[in-house]
């Protein structure tokens, strides 16, 4: 059954090219949002915490702070809606998911930029 399900995801799910990211980048998604009959397109620029996931069900995780507050917002790789992202930059980060960033504040909240 899993390998059948496998193959319909691979064969009917549209995938979209984005560049390669993991945790600890920072990275910039440009999604669009409809409101009434109208669209635009709007972006969140952030730390990814954790891609999650495989095949047409990854998701990952970014947090931005907005003013004093973490904001988290979770996007489904095979989403329609999202048109573009950019790595903006590449964190050295010694773990998969970096949970632990939620409770950094100040110069320790910083992450490293890995050499290219």
């Amino acid at each position: 059954m899993e390998n059948l399900v496998k193959f319909v995801q691979d064969e009917f799910v549209t995938k979209k090219e984005f560049p390669h990211f993991q945790a600890g980048d920072t990275i910039t998604v440009y999604y669009e949002i409809r409101e009434g009959e109208k669209t635009r397109t709007q972006f969140f620029r952030g730390v990814v915490i954790q891609r999650r996931g495989s095949g047409s069900s990854e998701t990952f995780t970014i947090r931005k702070m907005s003013g004093t507050i973490g904001v988290e917002r979770i996007f489904p790789v095979n989403l329609p809606a999202i048109q573009k992202i950019e790595v903006n930059k590449q964190g050295k980060v010694r773990r998969a998911r970096i949970f632990y960033f939620r409770g950094l504040t100040g110069k320790k909240a910083k992450i490293k930029e890995r050499r290219r």
